[in-house]
C-alpha cells in the first residue's frame, strides 16, 4: 500500500469527522459520502457531494426526454419522442436550440436564489458543475466556437457584485479550452426585472436592451449563450437575435434551470 495516499485519505477523513461539511443550500451539517445518492448519475453526484447534503442532492433531477426539441421545455406527459412545443411552432426563435440541466423548482431553484440574492458565490462551483454536465450531454466541445454569458446592466452588476451567468461557465470553459466572451455582448439599456412581468410584457421590456461592442468577433461563430434560468426565453431570444444579426453561424442556449 502506498503510504502517502493512505495517510492523506486518513487525514481528510479525520478532518471531516471533526469539522463536518455544511450544506451550502440548507446549512445543515452532514457526512460526506460521495458514493451515495439517488440523483441522475455518478458524475452529478460527485459534482455536488462536497457542497450539498444528501437530502438536497436527492432533490436535484436532470431534465430527461421527452422535451421540446427547440426550447427544451419538458413535457408533462412522460411518453413519446422529443418534438416542438406549441409556442415554438407559433413564435420565431432566433436560437437553434436551448437546453438546461434541471427544472427550476425545489432545491435547484433554492440554490440559484442563494447564489444570486444571498451572494454565496461558492455555490458557483457545484452549480457550474451541473451546467457543465448539461453541456456535455447535449454538445461536443468542438461544436462551439465561443461561449457568451447573458450580461447584466452595469447598475445591476454593481448592486450584485457579479454576473451569475458568467460564474456558472467560466471555470469549465477554460478547462475545456472553449473561448469565453463576457464583454462583446452588453446590456445597454436598463430594464425592469423580468420576474414580475407577464410573458408579453417580458418581450417588450427586453426588446432592444442588448448591443454588441465588437460585432466582428461574432461573425461566423458557433455561439453558446449561457444564463442561469430559462423562464419564458424572452431574454435569451433577444440576445440570440442580436448575435444572429451580427452574423453568428448559429446561437444555442445553455441554462442551469428551465422554468415550466
Amino acid at each position: 500500500m502506498d503510504a502517502i495516499p493512505f495517510l492523506q485519505g486518513l487525514w481528510e477523513t479525520s478532518l471531516r469527522a471533526i469539522f463536518p461539511p455544511k450544506c451550502l443550500v440548507c446549512s445543515s451539517y452532514y457526512v460526506w459520502q460521495p458514493s451515495t445518492g439517488t440523483i441522475g448519475s455518478d458524475s452529478v453526484s460527485k459534482v455536488t457531494a462536497q457542497y450539498f447534503c444528501e437530502s438536497c442532492r436527492e432533490g436535484l433531477a436532470p431534465i430527461s426526454s421527452p422535451f421540446c426539441s427547440k426550447c427544451g421545455l419538458p413535457f408533462a406527459f412522460r411518453e413519446g419522442e422529443d418534438h416542438r412545443c406549441s409556442e415554438c411552432l407559433l413564435e420565431k426563435k432566433y436560437f437553434r436550440k436551448a437546453r438546461a440541466f434541471g427544472v427550476y423548482d425545489g432545491i435547484l431553484m433554492e440554490a440559484i436564489h442563494v447564489l444570486k440574492y444571498g451572494k454565496k458565490t461558492s455555490l458557483s462551483e457545484p452549480l457550474g458543475g451541473l451546467a457543465k454536465e448539461a453541456f456535455f450531454q447535449f454538445w461536443d466541445s468542438n461544436s462551439i466556437d465561443l461561449l457568451v454569458s447573458v450580461p447584466l446592466h452595469v447598475k445591476r452588476l454593481r448592486e450584485r457584485g457579479f454576473n451569475q451567468a458568467h460564474l456558472l461557465i467560466r471555470k469549465w470553459a477554460k478547462q475545456e479550452g472553449i473561448p469565453l466572451d463576457g464583454l462583446t455582448l452588453s446590456r445597454s439599456r436598463w430594464t425592469e426585472p423580468q420576474t414580475n412581468l407577464r410573458r408579453t410584457e417580458r418581450r417588450k421590456n427586453i426588446k432592444g436592451a442588448f448591443s454588441l461592442q465588437h460585432p466582428e468577433r461574432i461573425r461566423g461563430k458557433r455561439i453558446l449563450l449561457a444564463d442561469d434560468v430559462f423562464t419564458t426565453g424572452a431574454t435569451v431570444n433577444e440576445c440570440a437575435r442580436v448575435l444572429t444579426k451580427a452574423g453568428a453561424e448559429f446561437v444555442d442556449v445553455l441554462t442551469l434551470a428551465r422554468a415550466v
